[in-house]
């Protein structure tokens, strides 16, 4: 019998790609998700903030300009919604196209949900709470002819337990293969596991190193990543700066095509099963130009 998860599973593929960019017309979304469906591409994957870019209504618009690829959310906020609406909107978007929505919830940082003018509570007990009232909303919301997969940003083990008891799986962001192996062990065989890595196209250890940084993501306050880090091992004084050069290069691949596709290979093999990069460009069409660089090497694995 075929489950939601291995229907997922094969409808996502082994690779996918993030578009995580700033704000821009809808033209040029539906000009770069047209240009990642053609580089086959399993998947494409967007974020959103609390406020500006609202997740639903970007999968929706890029839905309706590609034939066949998956749109994933990456993550859409539990703060930017009742559980209500999510568990409605992401219905709504897999009824109107058939499996070809994926839904990656995460509870995101506290700063960013503090400038939204929300009180930070404990993610796991908000997380837990909000997949009640999501389940509790499925019998007024429509129902898909293909059920769309429910993952969770998880990066700690206590929220990839609960992505196993509650969820299609886990959604993992910018850690390394040995995350990618434990959140395997943790979920179990029947589970998602599909991960989204940072990459850089670039040669020169220095600027690779320089321009991951520059994303903040090991520099924000109350970042989850350092503390995923940390439970990984790393010591205090490497997670501080922005990172060591060991623990930058952990999380972000750089280099060539061949570069990135190693650290591809190392989350497949490390029991992934569909891993989406992402690219950092400064545009739509710079990080189209990009993965379809990419794309001849990537379609190997």
């Amino acid at each position: 019998m075929t489950t939601t998860v291995d229907e997922a599973g094969r409808r996502l593929g082994r690779i996918g790609a993030v578009l995580m960019t700033p704000i821009a017309p809808a033209g040029e979304w539906r000009r770069a998700a047209r240009r990642l469906e053609d580089a086959g591409y399993g998947a494409i994957w967007v974020n959103e903030a609390i406020g500006g870019r609202e997740v639903f209504t970007q999968l929706g618009v890029m839905l309706a300009a590609t034939e066949r690829v998956v749109l994933g959310s990456s993550v859409a906020s539990l703060w930017a919604r009742h559980p209500a609406v999510m568990q409605g909107a992401a219905s709504v978007l897999a009824d109107a196209y058939p499996g070809r929505l994926a839904l990656g919830v995460g509870v995101g940082i506290p700063g960013m949900v503090e400038q939204s003018g929300q009180k930070w509570t404990s993610p796991l007990a908000r997380m837990r709470e909000y997949l009640d009232g999501m389940d509790a909303a499925v019998e007024a919301a429509p129902a898909p002819e293909v059920p769309f997969p429910r993952l969770l940003a998880a990066l700690g083990p206590r929220m990839q337990e609960l992505a196993r008891e509650r969820a299609d799986g886990a959604l993992p962001a910018a850690m390394p293969a040995e995350h990618t192996r434990r959140t395997r062990e943790r979920l179990g065989a029947g589970k998602l596991v599909a991960v989204l890595q940072p990459a850089i196209l670039e040669t020169a250890p220095a600027a690779a190193r320089e321009t991951a940084r520059s994303t903040g993501l090991l520099s924000l306050p109350g970042s989850p990543y350092v503390r995923a880090l940390r439970e990984l091992g790393h010591a205090e004084a490497a997670l501080v700066d922005g990172g060591s050069d060991e623990v930058v290069d952990a999380c972000f691949a750089w280099g060539d095509g061949e570069a990135i596709a190693r650290r591809v290979r190392a989350h497949l093999d490390a029991g992934a099963d569909h891993v989406a990069v992402s690219v950092l460009a400064p545009d739509l069409a710079s990080a189209a130009d990009r993965y379809e660089r990419l794309a001849p090497v990537l379609r190997t694995l």
